[in-house]
Formats: structure tokens, C-alpha cells, sequence
């Protein structure tokens, strides 16, 4: 069993600073946990205090039911995967797979068959003897996961091991890792500040914010049912569109018109105290419209007109971006994601919200022209102005973090 359990843990530097707090989180024996968020939200300083290389101001760290907090890092059985590779450049492939079985005096034939088992796995059987000059940064990320792999240990941590990559590669690697993962059935926790690697990779995800949880899911769960501003915003790509909007009723009126509320939506919103008349900020998400002629049924959305200010061709669909006539909405949560991705410096120009919608290939509009768009009201989210939770949740605003007595393993 290799389960890993954060326990109320706190991390304060000697200036008072708090990099993760509080942090309940429970990784079953076998699952790939990934935590994701903008930079600085503390998930490589959770990763490294499961390693050792940062020590624990508060609560208990515990792997096998043991705690470790003041167990030295090769006496915790981890292997660890870093975004620069740290291999040893005058070493061969075969060499720096094999080195740390080499510290720890394993015989020699015991190195050579667990390297050669590592290189089958990974497709390194014919580099064996080649040294990390002379191959590609997706060898050298296979090499260094190869180093991991040959000590069997209890848990692999990964620090954003494919960030040094380009983007095609990326996609390559999070296969092979996905797939390694799935051989091994190791204990896995991967820290990456790329949400798509997150929803591809993970078992579960566990999205940070200032060092905190904000919620802990499936992908589809974090994609489906975003407990927060926050985490709707972090979530999918393109990014969920915000628009302000007023609950009247059995409907909700946004700037895109008025769209009627389900049975469902209706039943949460009195079950949350969400009352029949209040401002909210709607959540539409840009796979969730069509162009309206392409609509058969329009009945269960909006239909709306919208003057195409860019039309991106993606070959397999269209991003249409619009102004829609409204206040932008305006939350330290959305303006924190927008400093992350860099869109604080970019211009606005117009008076409006941009809006981002996903459309069929199938789709003849036009850029520069005006559009008729639809958008399925079944999947609007909604939010509280104020705090930022969702309304349609069950648990509204409370974060969401498994038990730390109770790790949840997936199957």
C-alpha cells in the first residue's frame, strides 16, 4: 500500500509567509493525483514537502499510515521527476538510469536488469548507451523517468516534467506517461500549471489557490460542477465566459437574452437559498453555443445576434469572438486568473464583455458580419456576486477536500 495523506498541513517561511495552508488531501494507493493552479499557489511546495526538501511547519504528512515528517528524503521511498531532467551529462543513458541503484550498492546484475526492464518500458533499449547530448528533450524526459522507475519506489512526484517541451511533444509525453502510469500502477502525484494536462493525466485533480484547496475531483467533476468562480475559470479551454446576469423567476436575463432556468436548476437554487429574484454572475462556457442555424431544436436556449469580431479556423471547428453590450464582471478570483494567463496587459478594446464561442466546422459565418448564435441553457452556471461560489452546487461555497483519514483510491 502506498497511500500519502496531507493532514492539516501548513507551510510558513520565516517572514510570516504561508505557502500552503491547511492542507487536507488524501491519494490512494495507485491513483494519479494531480495538483494543479496559477504559479505561486503552492503546489510544487506541497510536492517537495512530500519529498523532504521542505520541511512542515504544521500537521502531519503520512505515507503508509507513517508519518515522515522528520524522515530524511532517501529514507521515504520516492522517486522524484523534475522539469529540467538533472541528468548526469558525462554518464551514459544506461548510467544515469541505473546510478541511484549504484549509491544504494544493489549488484550489478540487478542494476542491468531492472535498467533494461525501465528501457523496454519507456523505448529506450536502443540509447542505452548514449549520452543526454546527443538525444531529444523527449528522450531525456523518458531517461529521467527511467531513473525513477528502476528504484520501484512507493510513490512517483513529478514537478511539471513537461513544460521544457514543445508543444507536440507535450501531448506525445502525456500519453506515454498516462500509459506508464496505467503499467506501473504506481502512487502518483504530478504538479503541473497546464489545466489541460491536468483534465488528460489525473485520476483526481486537486486545483490551488494562495495555497489553498479549492476543490478536489474527477476532471469531469471540476469541468462539470466548478464549486467556485475560481475554478470554472481555471478549467477547460477555451476559457468559461462571465457575464453578469439577474435570476427573475423561472429564467435568468443576460446580456445574450433571457434564458429559461431547468426543473434542476430551479430545484438547487431554492434548496441553496438562491431566491427568485437576485444578481448573479453566469458562467457559459464557449463549446456550450452554436451557430443557431445549425440548431434544429432552439428551445432549450437563447437565441442571439452577435457582429464576429475574430473568426479563428481550427479545421475541426471555429472560435468566434463577440462584444456583448454589458459590465464586465469584475472578481479578485477572474482578475487573479487573468494576471496568470497575462491578459491584464492586453488592450480592451470596445466597451462590452468579449465573449469566446466554439463552433461547428459546419458553420458559414462570416468574420466582420453579424451571426445568429445559440447557446444551450442547460449548461449555464451560476455564481454568487459576492463570494464567488456556485449556486448550483450542493455544497455552495464550502471547499471541497476529501478526508484526510480517508483516501480515496481509484479504480
Amino acid at each position: 500500500m502506498s497511500e500519502i495523506v496531507f493532514d492539516h498541513i501548513y507551510k510558513r517561511y520565516s517572514d510570516g509567509f504561508e505557502a500552503v495552508k491547511d492542507m487536507n488531501l488524501g491519494i490512494g494507493d495507485g491513483e494519479f493525483m494531480i495538483l494543479v493552479g496559477p504559479s505561486g499557489c503552492g503546489k510544487s511546495t506541497a510536492l517537495r514537502m512530500v519529498a523532504g526538501l521542505e520541511d512542515i511547519s504544521d500537521g502531519d504528512l503520512k505515507i503508509d499510515g507513517q508519518v515522515v515528517n522528520q524522515r530524511a528524503p532517501k529514507d521515504r521511498d520516492i522517486a522524484m521527476v523534475f522539469q529540467n531532467y538533472a541528468l548526469y551529462p558525462h554518464m551514459s543513458v544506461r548510467e544515469n538510469m541505473g546510478f541511484a541503484l549504484k549509491l544504494a550498492k544493489t549488484p550489478d546484475d540487478e542494476i542491468n536488469r531492472k535498467v533494461n526492464e525501465a528501457a523496454k518500458i519507456l523505448d529506450l533499449e536502443q540509447h542505452l548507451e548514449r549520452k543526454p547530448a546527443n538525444l531529444s528533450g523527449g528522450q531525456r524526459q523518458r531517461v529521467a523517468m527511467g531513473r525513477a522507475i528502476v528504484r520501484s519506489p512507493k510513490a512517483f512526484l513529478m514537478d511539471e516534467p513537461l513544460s521544457n517541451l514543445d508543444a507536440k511533444l507535450r501531448v506525445q509525453m502525456r500519453t506515454e506517461i498516462s500509459r506508464l502510469q496505467d503499467q506501473l500502477g504506481t502512487t502518483t502525484i504530478y504538479v503541473t500549471h497546464d489545466q489541460t494536462e491536468a483534465m488528460t493525466l489525473g485520476d483526481r485533480i486537486a486545483v490551488m489557490r494562495a495555497g489553498m484547496l479549492q476543490q478536489v475531483g474527477s476532471p469531469n467533476d471540476l469541468y462539470a460542477t466548478p464549486k467556485n468562480l475560481f475554478v470554472a475559470g481555471f478549467i477547460g479551454s477555451p476559457s468559461m465566459n462571465f457575464l453578469p446576469g439577474e435570476i427573475d423567476g423561472d429564467s435568468v436575463r443576460l446580456p445574450i437574452g433571457t434564458l429559461p432556468l431547468t426543473d434542476e436548476m430551479r430545484r438547487r437554487l431554492q434548496a441553496g437559498q438562491g431566491g427568485t429574484r437576485r444578481g448573479v454572475i453566469a458562467g457559459l462556457r464557449p463549446e456550450h453555443f452554436e451557430d443557431a442555424a445549425l440548431v434544429p431544436d432552439r428551445s432549450r436556449g437563447a437565441t442571439f445576434k452577435a457582429r464576429i469580431d475574430v473568426l479563428e479556423s481550427m479545421g475541426s471547428e471555429y472560435y468566434a469572438y463577440f462584444l456583448v453590450e454589458s459590465e464586465r464582471v469584475s472578481s479578485r478570483e477572474l482578475e487573479e486568473l487573468a494576471q496568470d494567463a497575462g491578459a491584464t496587459d492586453l488592450p480592451h478594446s470596445g466597451s462590452g464583455s468579449q465573449v469566446v464561442a466554439r463552433l461547428s466546422a459546419d458553420s458559414r459565418i462570416q468574420q466582420g458580419a453579424e451571426a445568429e448564435l445559440w447557446f444551450d441553457s442547460h449548461h449555464l452556471h451560476l455564481f454568487d456576486q459576492e463570494h464567488g461560489h456556485s449556486l448550483l452546487t450542493s455544497d455552495g461555497g464550502n471547499q471541497v477536500q476529501p478526508a484526510a483519514t480517508q483516501p480515496t483510491t481509484t479504480t
